[in-house]
């Protein structure tokens, strides 16, 4: 697949893990404990755009009504450890662990993951989505290209331009609750809190710049 070809040595872990360090909390535990109040996103100023603290779109119905996979379960846990109890994010937390990114992103502070869901990850030839989750390298290029360093409420969605862990920029365009991440993705269900993070579930597995 020629998107996921990515130049090597664009990130290493260890560059990875020092940005994530300088915006992280003390402990990876101390990120779980957080209270969901913590977890707030700041009030979006766009009067179109849906309740900061509310999650939106057509997905959000597949989200389970209760337990750790709900909205309250994850706002309680750190985002890595959030997804995990997600069902409708399980290929996404197989690419994290497969990363070694789990205890790297749950000891982030305030940022923002935009998560393809598993139908997103289907779309993707088995073959070739096989051949990136076992390029280490990669994958973790892939991966951090979803994950921007600071919290984002739906109203910063809809005319951005913002830099991600992966280190290129990433554009996002939309209003209300119909928002659009680089070329293609969807976000089908947004503005889910966790402890450390805000999430936008989006149809389609962004691919960074060649």
């Amino acid at each position: 697949m020629k998107r996921t070809r990515i130049a090597a040595g664009v990130l290493t872990a260890a560059a990875l893990t020092a940005g994530l360090t300088a915006c992280s909390g003390s402990d990876d535990n101390a990120a779980g404990g957080a209270s969901p109040s913590s977890a707030a996103a700041p009030s979006s100023t766009a009067a179109a755009a849906p309740a900061a603290d509310k999650p939106f779109g057509p997905a959000c119905s597949a989200v389970p009504a209760s337990g750790k996979g709900s909205f309250s379960g994850m706002a309680a846990d750190p985002v890595a450890t959030a997804a995990s109890n997600n069902p409708v994010l399980s290929t996404l937390v197989t690419a994290v662990k497969k990363a070694g990114l789990v205890d790297t992103l749950n000891s982030a502070k305030d940022i923002t993951v935009f998560a393809p869901t598993n139908d997103a990850f289907a779309k993707i030839p088995k073959d070739q989505l096989d051949k990136v989750l076992a390029d280490k390298e990669t994958l973790t290029s892939i991966l951090t290209y979803h994950v921007v360093g600071k919290r984002l409420a739906p109203g910063d969605l809809s005319d951005g331009d913002f830099k991600t862990l992966q280190g290129a920029m990433l554009t996002t365009s939309g209003s209300g609750e119909s928002f659009k991440v680089g070329e293609d993705a969807g976000v089908v269900c947004g503005n889910v809190q966790t402890a450390n993070a805000t999430v936008y579930i989006i149809d389609s597995v962004l691919m960074p710049p060649k």
